[in-house]
């Protein structure tokens, strides 16, 4: 019998300083209109003075803490919506441009949070690695196990922010 996947991601939390503000809004607006409960970190308005880590940071403990199923970090390139999610422990986050590693991402690495570039990618293309990202499944297979065991020990010697 085959075995069963588990559901698809239903609360999914989204942050954007103002390079990824219109993209996240557009992504919140339709992650709600698929049933999603959706938990939006900011930025409320696009300002220019705003710092992606002040809304990617606080997306991400929520998303190590087990409060989301999945994220969603935008800034203009996808960058450093990146670095700053990862650098929460239990964050696993990919700068992603492409469905294969939107898929991939998942099924191997238990990738949990998206980050896309506000600046480089349209509605449509966001949208479609969205989908996939969110479709996608962690394998669980012994070997990604025993490689997330070793990212999970480089994050137990880190000190804590």
């Amino acid at each position: 019998m085959a075995e069963s996947l588990p559901p698809a991601p239903r609360r999914i939390g989204v942050a954007a300083d103002h390079g990824g503000h219109e993209l996240k809004e557009f992504l919140a607006a339709r992650l709600r209109a698929g049933g999603c409960e959706v938990v939006d970190f900011g930025d409320r308005q696009p300002c220019p003075e705003d710092d992606y880590p002040d809304f990617v940071v606080p997306l991400a403990r929520a998303v190590a803490r087990g409060d989301l199923e999945r994220g969603v970090a935008i800034c203009g390139s996808g960058v450093g919506a990146c670095v700053a999610a990862n650098k929460v422990p239990g964050v696993r986050a990919c700068l992603i441009t492409e469905a294969f590693s939107a898929r991939q991402g998942v099924e191997d690495d238990n990738l949990n949070v998206i980050c896309l570039g506000g600046r480089v990618l349209g509605q449509e293309a966001a949208s479609a690695l969205l989908d996939t990202f969110l479709a996608a499944r962690f394998s669980g297979a012994e070997r990604h196990l025993r490689r997330l065991a070793k990212v999970a020990a480089l994050e137990d010697r880190r000190p804590t922010p």
